[in-house]
């Protein structure tokens, strides 16, 4: 098994995975290490705005601008759990820091400053996340299941949640339409 780690990468689904709940997606991986990994689909946004999930979570909201931001699937795993990536700056209950620039935090006070306007600036709210057992990932690269690319925060933070997988295609030089049309008619 080789012994390289995908932290700080995306998982680009290929067209082949046409089924299921990875079809189609870009994940950003959070945590990879000997035993496995963590990470956070990131173009597939919920009806579910962030007003409304400040409502059923009971904390005051008072960035009206936030209100209209999509909540995101970020995977199959403990989807009525919040995951707020974001960018480094200050730290919270419970954080996972993924490099010096970026961070993934699960306990509510992030939630609570955000609402106040005291959060981070950059930053993606999933519920649920995608994860994967010790030496599954590897397998599933070696299979072809994904393509992985060094991740950016410009990706992340600064495009619409449809434009990201193009984008991340695009940092490989390859065009997602032209492998779809090469996967077959039916």
């Amino acid at each position: 098994m080789s012994n390289f780690n995908l932290t700080n990468h995306f998982l680009i689904a290929m067209p082949a995975m046409q089924e299921g709940f990875f079809a189609g997606t870009l994940t950003y991986i959070c945590e990879h290490d000997e035993n496995g990994a963590l990470g956070l689909v990131v173009n597939r946004p919920i009806s579910l705005t962030m007003a409304e999930m400040f409502s059923q979570i009971n904390i005051p909201l008072l960035q009206p601008a936030l209100g209209k931001m999509p909540v995101h699937v970020g995977g199959p795993v403990q989807v009525e759990r919040g995951f707020v990536l974001h960018d480094t700056g200050r730290d919270w209950q419970s954080t996972l820091r993924i490099n010096d620039h970026l961070a993934l935090t699960t306990s509510k006070d992030i939630l609570e400053a955000l609402g106040e306007g005291k959060g981070p600036e950059n930053f993606l709210v999933t519920l649920g996340y995608s994860g994967w057992e010790q030496g599954q990932l590897e397998h599933e690269i070696n299979e072809n299941t994904w393509l992985t690319v060094p991740a950016t925060e410009h990706i992340l933070f600064g495009l619409p949640a449809e434009e990201r997988l193009a984008a991340a295609m695009a940092l490989l030089g390859v065009n997602y339409s032209m492998l779809v049309e090469d996967a077959g008619h039916a």
